[in-house]
């Protein structure tokens, strides 16, 4: 096929930028550029939106930037999980902080889009803002837009309204494609002007589809795959494009589609989600090889691991971690768990990381996969509440490790070694002649061995399920470390002299060795380092941890630029932050967080976070001789290390005092189950054709929600009955998403009550439940059943009205069009009589502009805004909490409170909710007008919602709103409801209000 003028230029232009990937006509054939060789150097330098021209390449060991090796270290973050724009700087500062180069962010097509062909992109989804924001804060972007994600959100990204679209979704339908480039040409609309390559941002790769392993030898499969590619070119995406094989099978590697001729253009990568007590897996050079066996899938292109398991999602009902939510997670998969895997993929040549998830969030509103609940906390190094948690330390040492020692970024595997009782994997790099190895105990006791390694014997103790890394003739500037016990996490050059740090755990012994052909002057500046020289060697022992930092200088000898030794455990590395300014790297010891550094003349100035009171010491560029901290001068004296140290301590963050919630209001709602309720101005339900995978009962009409335009939320039935004399039950059959439930009234009595079951290990992953509730007259208290009889045998229509939570839609994991099951009533039988019967339904009002189709269902109280900031509740029945009461149906509580946080201070505040759990109920939580999120009482396990900063007013009064839903079962709250703080700090970034509009 002829191309495009378009496609012709962006694939012209690919060329000439200099693409270095694997071609897909040709497996894994590299370009001339890919051919050269690379020798190992400096990294390139961290990336901004410079407006200059950047070449991505790459061979087998990694990318190449601008000729330069480039290892990805990088974490996934969503935004649409944090609907507060300026958070979204916060959690970057902090990713880059800890090491990470690089953001991979997926790009929700729900989110974006309420109806076929419309797109927004402004408010909390824009998307351009948040590009902008990680080039300024200096991180590499790899962009996700499906238009399939997973991720665990309402069916996998797809937007509710293509539910009920003809065409197969993940295959090459016209119909479906037709949508499918309307979402990618407005995408990629906003993504080609923040592309590296033309230094209009900083995207570095762009994936097509997602762990898309259906259809993989089928020709709709590859030609749906081959579509993506052609349009994405063709809307002038010309970094990088690649795809997450979902586990090591070898799908998608460079040849398996067609590319229309372009070359060069694809990598292949693959996801791991290992369990805790799982063997890492070899999926590179030390595997079985062959397509299954991960990296060797694809051997001309470098190892990628697209999305490594950074924790888990968890089911309602907590299932995966015995109820105890993500806490559990987080200390299963801790960070001895993520230093295991890491390294085993490091020592597999696996040069492109991404920790799936690295800032988890909040799926808030109707944005969860039937899957999960609300929390996405999913056990991240960094919380939902924004609090970096102890699980950054590996990736914070391995981070700046990658980033600053270029060794790594070339390793070929080395002759085997052996250890007892450890699995040892050695590697060494061919041009500086650098040894690595990789000391992992896999068993439940701790081990003490012996590493052969090119510098003898190095005596190590490896924790129970932890692994170690060892470095022998690595470079540290212009002298040359001879072995070391404890790992390097950098080395740079500040000012006068080079600067390496060492890490382990705390109460370990670290002994290193330095290459000293002539003997140096060595100055211990802290007590608890030891050295001795002997025959042409410097020894150093460390206890790491004792006294926080210890700093060894080592002078004169056969270089005269000092080398500066630092030693640390693992609460300590995680206070040192390097980084880089164009005149030069600025190091900083003491702070919970530095933010930044800028460099004007001689004073650096610094922003960061301080959580407790703590000493600041500077190492930088030459001439530097002020330090600011916030925005004010801090006095400082010079020390012997070199640096500038603060004569007094920073502050901590002062105490954060948040109000006791009071003030109640009470106001009961679903006026629809009342017979005389007006309906019409409803949608009339009679259509008997459905797009839907859930089949029409024959002969009836199509009951199910998204057919009439209700995607989010619940929706209400109204059946208007004839001929109902003898009526003896009611059938439901109802489709929903986990924790569906669904409640019944005829003639405004209540018939009952019916819920999907708790998931169990087995059920967890079930997406769509399906049921029929019996509601037998006969089962009515006696005064209910007499006082319906009377009322049936009444002259007439009657009303049967129905409340479905329908919850959320299922995912397309399997391209087998399952987020088209139905939601909501599927069908309605009755027993005793044969009434006829004309349906109504109703559910979500227009989507909210500013917060979204996801943010509201079709509760009346939500149809009335009683959600919403200013919406009048004077009349409302005052009432004090806990408070119970008993009955089928909705009730609404509202109050408002006044936060008063000061200035300069970053406090994060949850809303828990807690009762009895034998207590039947379900709350919605709406915050200034913000479906933040929905509590189980009798399920959980979440009881704590975050309410993120922007939405919540930290110096201001909010309004706090509650649907209760009851099934009248038992007696229902809420019961304690309370504010919480989940953590704070001294710093922050500035957070402007996200607009919350009210009545």
């Amino acid at each position: 096929m002829a191309l495009s003028r378009r496609t012709f230029s962006a694939l012209a232009g690919s060329a000439a930028l200099g693409f270095a990937l694997g071609g897909s006509g040709d497996p894994g054939a590299p370009s001339a550029y890919a051919a050269r060789s690379v020798p190992t150097g400096p990294a390139p330098a961290p990336p901004s939106a410079d407006r200059r021209r950047h070449t991505i390449g790459y061979d087998r060991h990694s990318l190449l930037v601008d000729g330069r090796r480039l290892v990805v270290w990088s974490g996934e973050m969503h935004p649409f999980r944090l609907p507060s724009p300026s958070l979204w700087r916060d959690v970057l500062q902090k990713m880059r902080a800890h090491g990470y180069n690089t953001v991979s962010v997926h790009v929700a097509w729900n989110y974006h889009s309420a109806a076929p062909g419309h797109h927004d992109f402004s408010g909390v989804r824009d998307l351009d803002l948040f590009l902008r924001t990680a080039a300024e804060t200096g991180l590499y972007v790899i962009l996700r837009p499906g238009p399939y994600i997973g991720a665990e959100v309402d069916a996998g990204g797809f937007p509710g309204w293509l539910t009920v679209t003809e065409g197969t979704a993940r295959t090459a339908d016209p119909t479906y494609l037709g949508h499918v480039d309307e979402w990618l040409t407005a995408v990629n609309r906003i993504a080609r002007r923040h592309q590296f390559t033309d230094g209009g941002g900083t995207i570095l790769l762009y994936q097509i589809e997602n762990e898309y392993d259906p259809h993989v030898d089928r020709p709709t499969g590859r030609a749906y795959m081959s579509h993506l590619y052609r349009k994405v070119r063709a809307d002038g995406i010309d970094v990088p494009l690649f795809h997450n094989d979902k586990g090591a099978n070898g799908h998608w590697v460079p040849g398996s589609f067609d590319t229309g001729g372009d070359k060069g253009g694809w990598l292949y990568g693959f996801d791991g989600y290992p369990e805790p007590s799982q063997t890492p897996p070899d999926r590179g050079r030390f595997g079985t090889g062959g397509p299954t066996g991960g990296a060797s899938a694809s051997p001309r292109t470098p190892g990628f691991a697209a999305e490594f398991g950074g924790g888990r999602s968890d089911p309602w009902g907590g299932a995966a971690f015995d109820g105890k939510g993500y806490a559990e997670a987080r200390r299963t998969r801790d960070a001895a768990y993520e230093r295991r895997f890491h390294l085993t993929d490091l020592a597999n040549g696996l040069t492109l990381h991404n920790v799936y998830m690295t800032v988890g969030g909040t799926s808030w509103g109707w944005l969860p996969a039937p899957a999960v609940y609300t929390s996405y906390d999913y056990g991240a190094a960094v919380d939902e509440a924004r609090n970096v948690t102890s699980k950054i330390a590996p990736m914070h040492q391995l981070g700046h490790l990658l980033q600053r020692v270029p060794d790594f970024a070339r390793l070929d595997r080395a002759a085997d070694v052996t250890a007892h009782g450890l699995t040892v994997y050695h590697l060494t790099n061919p041009d500086t002649g650098a040894h690595v190895y990789v000391a992992r105990n896999d068993g439940t006791e701790e081990v003490t061995s012996t590493v052969p390694t090119a510098a003898g014997g190095l005596e190590v103790t490896v924790p129970a399920r932890d692994a170690r890394l060892l470095t022998t003739g690595l470079s540290l500037g212009r002298r040359t470390l001879r072995s070391c016990t404890a790992q390097p996490m950098f080395r740079l050059t500040a000012g006068r002299q080079d600067i390496a740090l060492f890490t382990g755990v705390r109460g370990e012994m670290a002994r290193l060795v330095l290459d000293c052909p002539s003997e140096p002057l060595v100055n211990r500046l802290d007590p608890d380092g030891a050295w001795v020289y002997n025959q042409g060697a410097l020894h150093v022992s460390v206890p790491l941890g004792e006294g926080g930092l210890t700093r060894v200088l080592v002078e004169h000898g056969e270089s005269e630029t000092p080398l500066l030794l630092l030693f640390a455990d693992e609460a300590t590395a995680v206070r040192l932050w390097p980084y880089d300014t164009p005149s030069g790297t600025v190091l900083v010891y003491g702070p919970a967080l530095l933010r930044e550094a800028v460099l004007d003349g001689s004073t650096v100035r610094l922003t960061g976070d301080t959580i407790h009171e703590t000493g600041l010491e500077v190492w930088g560029p030459r001439g530097i001789d002020t330090v600011e901290w916030n925005g004010r001068p801090v006095a400082t004296r010079v020390t012997a290390a070199g640096s500038l140290t603060t004569k007094a301590l920073l502050p901590g963050v002062p105490a954060v005092t948040l109000p006791r919630l009071g003030g109640w209001r009470r106001k009961a709602e679903n006026p629809e189950s009342a017979p005389g309720f007006d309906d019409s101005t409803w949608q009339v339900a009679d259509k008997r054709t459905s797009y839907s995978t859930t089949p029409v009962p024959e002969g009836g009409p199509v009951l199910f929600a998204d057919d009439y335009g209700f995607h989010y939320g619940d929706v209400w039935y109204r059946g208007h009955l004839t001929d109902v004399a003898g009526l003896k039950s009611v059938s439901l059959g109802y489709s929903t998403g986990t924790q569906g439930l669904l409640m019944a009234w005829l003639d405004g009595e209540p018939l009952g009550v019916h819920r999907m079951p708790v998931p169990d290990d087995g059920t967890a992953g079930r997406g769509t439940w399906t049921d029929t509730a019996v509601l037998a007259l006969s089962e009515l208290p006696q005064k209910r059943r007499e006082r319906l009889r009377r009322k049936l045998t009444a002259p007439g229509g009657h009303v049967l009205s129905v409340l479905v939570r329908r919850m959320q839609h299922d995912q397309d994991g399997r391209a087998q069009d399952t987020h088209k099951a139905a939601r909501g009533l599927t069908g309605a039988a009755f027993k005793g009589a044969t009434p006829k019967v004309r349906w109504r339904i109703q559910g979500a009002l227009a989507p909210d502009p500013a917060r979204g189709p996801m943010n509201n269902g079709g509760l009346y109280g939500e149809r009335e805004g009683w959600h919403l900031p200013g919406s009048a509740d004077d009349g409302w029945q005052p009432v004090a909490l806990p408070h119970t009461g008993r009955g089928q149906g909705v009730a609404w509580y509202r109050s408002t409170f006044r936060l008063t946080v000061p200035g300069g201070i970053d406090a994060s505040v949850g809303l828990v909710l807690d009762d009895d759990p034998a207590r039947a109920y379900r709350v919605q939580i709406f915050l200034n007008g913000w479906n933040l999120g929905q509590y189980i009482n009798d399920v959980g396990p979440q009881h704590t919602f975050v309410l993120p900063n922007g939405i919540l007013n930290t110096r201001g009064t909010n309004t706090l709103a509650l649907a209760v839903l009851s099934d009248g079962s038992t007696e229902s709250g809420p019961g304690e409801v309370r504010l919480t703080l989940l953590g704070s700090a001294a710093g922050g970034v500035p957070v402007t209000q996200v607009a919350s509009p009210g009545r």
